[in-house]
């Protein structure tokens, strides 16, 4: 098990990254000096085209959860984790063909704001505030876990790798903005795929070539790709990861603002969904690099697993571990591997900071002070940088309790992105949906996404729902026995709950079909009893108007639809010296006319 550690070639090839992402910062700080607008910093002006967006959205959502996890997913469970070549492609269709238009023809700059336009700012408040809680959690777990797996294997620094990534992320996001974020990301999603590249062909050549590890994979069960079965209790199967995988990501991608942000900050919305579809090209490719990784990997270890020989202490230390040991007469490689993982961190961590500091500033900021100078604007998106920056590093230390990194971000991503995902979906699909069905359908989806993904987290599923396959230290000396071993299936307590054997062992990637459903079903029933709810108050409400109005829960079900274009004519010929100015104010001074406008909100009901 003596594997090596860092030598100073590797630090040398780790450090550069670094340099050149901060480069990346001060490059776009100085060429946009004379820019500053909050609209130029938080959203490039609108004029970035579709290719660094691509490069830019693969690298941020394939994190070090990619590139530590997924191999680690494979060798343990087998290549079924390749189906989510299926949800990309599905959630990329749905992001570019309804979501992406609504926000961009908009013209907003944070996705929250349609919110407020469809229903009010209420609803806008809530799902900001839960957007900022998930994605604090969400960076926590991409800081730490590399963090932690690269220490314990190669002796690097923890908490030095953690502050290093928390300070560079926030120096290039506060100097340079959405510009330096996307091109930072460019150039990181190059260094992220010479990477695998680079593990993929020395662990292949060490192995025998592809011919022999894809045998070895067969015969260790691990090419059993398809697997029908409907349970949705299996962690994964073809249904989970479709159907369930499907939900997650398009909660990530559909609706989420770090997302959507560079999206709109293309100069059409013809290079939006360009850059959408170039991005599933570069999903594929990480996506087929880290399963491939994994597979490798189980050929390497096929008769000594290092994980049950006790050399490491955790699966997320798989592929690091297997890093330093097939390139430990290669120095300087090992820290290209380390540079590669850290590049998802960093694109991650950056795009966070970012789409954080939008929306607080959009949201919050803008809603108290709307009139701040344009150059006051600017400073506080800075400082908003500064200030999540300071957060996410300081939340990595709470990531440690969270178990696997591929399990644990996309839970988060489920148990918050699933319900937001149902409220976007009730504001674009159902008309019909009004502000009262939102927030009950919104509080409804988290409540049981959150019911579900924390019973998960205490009661993790039995091991005949998760079926990792069998692991061997047949050729191996064991850390504290000579005796070879194969592994066995962990203990679970006799004492579990039916509750804890059905609803707390639902798949992790089902809690976000969860969230989704429940949100929109419960915001259609709610919007439909407070707009049919007219019979019942006047039913019994009778004596009084007032109350009757108040019972109705805001929706004019009294208000008449008025004809201004035909109506006008007839306001106008009693004035003199009218212009289009008094037009739009009669316009104006006459919406609450109309059915389901509620004055005091500044915003429809229905």
């Amino acid at each position: 098990p003596e594997v090596k550690k860092f030598v100073a070639w590797d630090y040398v090839v780790f450090a550069a990254l670094f340099l050149v992402c901060a480069s990346i910062g001060v490059f776009f700080a100085v060429k946009e000096r004379k820019k500053k607008t909050s609209k130029e910093f938080l959203v490039g002006g609108k004029q970035m085209t579709c290719g660094p967006i691509a490069f830019s959205l693969t690298t941020s959502f394939m994190s070090a959860v990619t590139v530590l996890g997924t191999p680690s997913e494979v060798y343990r469970y087998g290549a079924s984790f390749v189906l989510f070549f299926l949800s990309y492609a599905l959630v990329i269709i749905f992001t570019a063909e309804l979501f992406l238009p609504v926000f961009y023809r908009s013209g907003i700059t944070s996705t929250y704001e349609y919110l407020e336009l469809r229903f009010n700012k209420i609803v806008r408040l809530a799902a900001t505030l839960i957007y900022i809680l998930q994605t604090i959690l969400y960076t926590g777990i991409v800081v730490y876990a590399p963090s932690l797996a690269l220490n314990q294997v190669t002796g690097f620094d923890l908490w030095g790798s953690v502050v290093a990534t928390g300070i560079v992320c926030t120096f290039y996001c506060t100097l340079g903005g959405l510009k330096a974020v996307v091109w930072t990301d460019a150039f990181q999603m190059i260094v992220m795929v010479v990477g695998f590249m680079t593990v993929l062909i020395r662990g292949t050549t060490l192995n025998g070539g592809s011919i022999k590890v894809w045998e070895d994979a067969y015969e260790g069960s691990r090419l059993n790709i398809f697997d029908f079965d409907v349970d949705p209790l299996r962690r994964h199967t073809f249904w989970t990861i479709v159907i369930g995988g499907t939900f997650t990501w398009l909660g990530l991608y559909g609706v989420n603002q770090s997302t959507i942000q560079r999206c709109i900050s293309c100069k059409s919305e013809k290079h939006a969904k360009l850059a959408l579809y170039l991005n599933l090209l570069g999903l594929w490719t990480v996506l087929v690099c880290a399963v491939f990784c994994g597979l490798v990997m189980y050929s390497h270890y096929k008769s000594c697993d290092p994980w049950t020989a006790d050399f490491i202490s955790a699966p997320d230390q798989l592929m690091p571990y297997f890093v330093m040991d097939i390139f430990s007469s290669m120095p300087g490689v090992p820290g290209l591997f380390v540079a590669c993982a850290f590049s998802g961190t960093l694109s991650t961590v950056a795009a966070s900071i970012n789409a954080l500091a939008t929306v607080t500033f959009e949201d919050l900021v803008k809603k108290g002070f709307p009139n701040l100078s344009e150059t006051m604007s600017t400073w506080i998106s800075k400082g908003l940088c500064i200030l999540y920056g300071i957060l996410c590093t300081s939340m990595a230390a709470a990531a440690s309790l969270l178990g696997g990194v591929v399990q644990a971000s996309l839970s988060i991503h489920g148990m918050c992105g699933g319900p937001m995902l149902g409220l976007f979906t009730l504001g674009i699909v159902f008309p019909c949906a009004n502000w009262k069905g939102a927030i009950g359908g919104l509080l409804a989806g988290i409540a049981l996404a959150f019911w579900a993904g924390t019973g998960s987290f205490i009661y993790p599923a039995p091991p005949t729902k998760s079926i990792p396959l069998q692991l061997s230290t047949l050729n191996c000396t064991l850390a504290n026995s000579t005796e070879a071993l194969t592994t066995a299936a962990p203990m679970v307590a006799p004492d579990r709950s039916l509750l804890a054997d059905t609803w707390y062992s639902l798949s992790y990637l089902y809690f976000s079909a969860v969230g989704c459903l429940v949100c929109a079903i419960a915001g259609l029933l709610i919007s439909f009893v407070t707009v049919l709810i007219k019979p019942v108050c006047n039913l019994f409400c009778f004596w009084s108007e007032r109350l009757k109005t108040f019972l109705w829960c805001g929706v004019k079900h009294d208000s008449q639809e008025v004809d201004f274009e035909k109506n006008l004519p007839k306001v106008i010929a009693n004035k003199t010296g009218t212009d289009d100015t008094f037009k739009n104010n009669i316009n104006k001074g006459n919406k609450c006319q109309f059915a389901g406008y509620n004055p005091e909100e500044n915003s429809y009901t229905n």
